[in-house]
This record gives C-alpha cells, sequence and structure tokens, in this order.
C-alpha cells in the first residue's frame, strides 16, 4: 500500500521550473529521504504534497487523497515539522501543546492527556512551564516532531529538521524517526545532509529540479559505483553541470 503516489508532477513560477515532471511513491510505514541541495525543488514539491501549493501539472495523491480536489482532506491526515521547528518560542512546552491540539480539533479532555503523557514522555516535567525559547535545542526539535504526530496523523513531511544541530542531536533524533515508523507512521523527510541518507529505507535525490535517482542507499551507491552518499551526489551534481554545458 502506498502513502504517496506522485506522477509527473511539475510546479512552475513563470518560465522557472521548480519541480519538473517527477514521479516516485511512498510505502506505508517507510522512512523516505527526498534529498538535495537547496534549491533543489524539495520544499516545493513539499508545498504540494501537503496541498499548500497548487501544481503545475500531473498527478499526486496523498494518503489515500487526491491534491487537486481534496487538499483540506490531506491536511487532516498528515503531520508536518519544519527546519524551524515550529513551536512558538513564547509559549511553553504545555502550551505548545494546547494550542496545536487545538488546532488538531482534539478534544480538551484529549489535550490534557496528551499533554502529561507527551510531557513524561519527553521528560519535560521540569521544563514544562518555561518559555521554548530557553530550552536546549535537543528538546526543541523532539518536541517539534512530537506536536507533529499528536493528532496521529497518517503521514509525517519532515522538512529539514536537522538543519543547523549537532550531530550527536541528530542521530538521535533519527532513531525516534525510525520508532514512528516502525508503529506504521509513514515518514517523508527532505535533507542536504548526504550522510543522513544511509538512516532512509528507500530515498530520492534531486537536481534542478529533477528526480535523478531513486532507490535504497545500498541501490544507489551499487549504480554510481560509489562509497557513499556524498560521492553519488557529487556525481549527479558533474552530470547536471555537464548537461547544462552541451
Amino acid at each position: 500500500m502506498n502513502s504517496i503516489e506522485a506522477q509527473e508532477l511539475t510546479k512552475k513560477f513563470g518560465d522557472f521550473t521548480a519541480v519538473n515532471r517527477i514521479t516516485f511513491e511512498v510505502k506505508k510505514g517507510e522512512v523516505f529521504g527526498f534529498l538535495g541541495a537547496n534549491g533543489a525543488g524539495k520544499t516545493t514539491a513539499i508545498r504540494m504534497l501537503t496541498g499548500l501549493l497548487m501544481p503545475s501539472s500531473g498527478e499526486a495523491r496523498v494518503a489515500g487523497f487526491d491534491i487537486y480536489k481534496e487538499p483540506e482532506q490531506i491536511k487532516r491526515n498528515i503531520g508536518y515539522m519544519s527546519q524551524k521547528f515550529s513551536l512558538y518560542q513564547d509559549l511553553t512546552p504545555r502550551e505548545n501543546i494546547r494550542f496545536f491540539g487545538g488546532i488538531y480539533g482534539l478534544s480538551y479532555k484529549e489535550i490534557r492527556r496528551q499533554s502529561k503523557e507527551l510531557i513524561g514522555r519527553l521528560g519535560m516535567e521540569k521544563v514544562a512551564n518555561k518559555q521554548v525559547s530557553e530550552l536546549p535545542l535537543g528538546w526543541k526539535q523532539r518536541l517539534a516532531f512530537s506536536l507533529a504526530l499528536l493528532h496521529e496523523p497518517q503521514i509525517v513531511f519532515l522538512d529539514e529538521p536537522t538543519s543547523g544541530v549537532d550531530p550527536i542531536t541528530r542521530r538521535t533524533f533519527w532513531e525516534l524517526i525510525h520508532q514512528e515508523a516502525d508503529a506504521g507512521t509513514t515518514i517523508f523527510v527532505t535533507t542536504h545532509y548526504m550522510d543522513e541518507a544511509e538512516y532512509c529505507r528507500r530515498l530520492s535525490v534531486m537536481v534542478a529540479g529533477r528526480i535523478e535517482a531513486l532507490g535504497s542507499p545500498l541501490q544507489l551507491k551499487q549504480s554510481f559505483e560509489s562509497q557513499n552518499m556524498d560521492q553519488v551526489f557529487l556525481k549527479l551534481a558533474q552530470k547536471d553541470i555537464v548537461r547544462q554545458q552541451s
């Protein structure tokens, strides 16, 4: 069963093509990496898949819903976490939970239950009433991820969620991602860190708006005769330079 299906999905802004006829699918419970350098088109693609941006052409279904006809149903069945962690810095963790619970339409009783459970699970009892701005970066990251899961969505979109954090915090965060995927949630994650590709079960690599490679990390390294994903990405980037010059 596929959680996401995209066929020839394209987005143009005037004469500029930000996303160029991308085709791929993401299976239920899969950790799917959407890789590429800054400006490759990753965020534009995510905005289309989450119902925030209308495509120029192509087709896609997310959580079983059509991105043209059913964007509101898509929004109700997905979670989203941006690289800024989607938190209100001047609110406390408890207040952030209450606020996002209200946005997701949870009942007051459910918000209270979720708040107690979430704060306990994250070990944030002593800082639950401090402003988020005072929390360490790793705690902010875990809290933001947990809030994206608050309404138990089928799919969670993570847009460069480890940007700016240290390697140890990044590794711990990926452990949380896999725990959630093992429980059945589909994880769609964008990143420009090539080493994080090794944590994905399958991935695509975007270059200049196109998907230039698609498969498991092992398959891509074998296909491009590379020892790591950095080398794979470098070969793809060089290929694009040659294409532009020809």
